[in-house]
């Protein structure tokens, strides 16, 4: 069972498995092994890292809890609950990033320990209400006696319910995050100042003061100096990287899900035919953002590269 309700078996429930069958599920095998691993190896470097017991690694320790879960745990609720989880991190680790970007002053240690703690809270207990909602309030059927298996429920109001809180609301807010990101970031490259100093002639001022770039100017012993704009600071370097880190990472997610939860809102609302094997790759292809995910944000952080290779290598 899975979260469709559906078979997940590749050649769309034939009780033959053909060499192409054979070859689907051992990629889709490597996939869950894969997703497992790379997931366990981060949590092994969090927890063994000293360094790493702290914001934003928190973030990261939950969503690959949420990874390992999907990739190990891939049945019905759990289904529900682990899937919901990880995009919800993802969301959580977007919002963070948001915060230490346009709002780093304010957004100190303290502040974001306490913020990341209750996301990743608030994270996993939405996501329990909305896999276990059916459970525990009979909203639609949990079992089907056709084909004698439990199920996801049907019911057209639990899909819009389920499908929103654990999609299309995230979506919204990680679209929304990364443009703001997008804005805070543009609007700091079009306003950096640099600490390079030129001497310049009063003719050559007045022709800067006439293009009005800006510059500040002052006399010392008769000599005019200026501080002009010219390259990045540690800092801008380090937002632009966490921006494009955030972009690739909600990309990634965007590609990975809509195509299944598209479907997932339209089948029973409008009673459409999807063939079985769509709805598995759809499926199959959502649950490969667990494996995305530590991937993406482990190669913009040169700590993690370095504590794994610390993990194998004595150096």
């Amino acid at each position: 069972g899975n979260r469709s309700g559906s078979s997940a078996s590749p050649d769309g429930g034939r009780g033959h498995l053909s060499v192409f069958s054979v070859l689907v599920l051992t990629l889709l095998a490597m996939l869950v092994v894969a997703t497992f691993l790379w997931n366990g190896l981060v949590l092994a470097t969090i927890l063994r890292v000293r360094s790493f017991h702290r914001v934003p690694h928190n973030l990261v320790a939950s969503m690959a809890v949420s990874d390992v879960m999907v990739a190990g745990l891939v049945w019905i609720s759990f289904d529900v609950l682990c899937c919901t989880a990880s995009i919800w991190n993802v969301t959580a680790i977007a919002l963070d990033r948001y915060w230490s970007i346009t709002r780093h002053l304010e957004y100190t240690l303290r502040i974001r320990r306490r913020i990341s703690n209750s996301m990743i809270a608030l994270t996993w207990a939405l996501s329990a209400f909305i896999s276990l909602a059916p459970l525990l309030f009979g909203w639609g059927e949990t079992y089907s006696e056709d084909n004698e298996e439990c199920q996801v429920s049907q019911e057209p109001s639990y899909t819009i319910f389920s499908t929103f809180g654990a999609f299309y609301l995230p979506l919204c807010v990680v679209l929304f995050v990364y443009w703001k990101i997008y804005k805070a970031a543009k609007f700091r490259i079009g306003s950096r100042t640099s600490n390079s100093i030129t001497p310049i002639t009063p003719e050559a001022l007045e022709v800067k003061e006439a293009a009005q770039q800006p510059q500040m100017v002052f006399t010392v012993r008769h000599a005019t100096v200026t501080f002009q704009t010219d390259g990045d600071t540690w800092r801008e370097q380090k937002e632009k990287k966490a921006a494009l880190m955030v972009g690739i990472l909600i990309g990634v997610f965007v590609l990975c899900w809509i195509p299944f939860f598209i479907t997932e809102l339209i089948n029973p609302l409008c009673s459409c035919d999807i063939p079985p094997i769509w709805k598995s790759i759809f499926l199959w292809l959502g649950y490969s953002n667990s494996f995305f995910n530590p991937l993406i944000y482990t190669a913009f952080n040169k700590n993690y590269n370095n504590a794994f290779r610390n993990l194998f290598f004595r150096q």
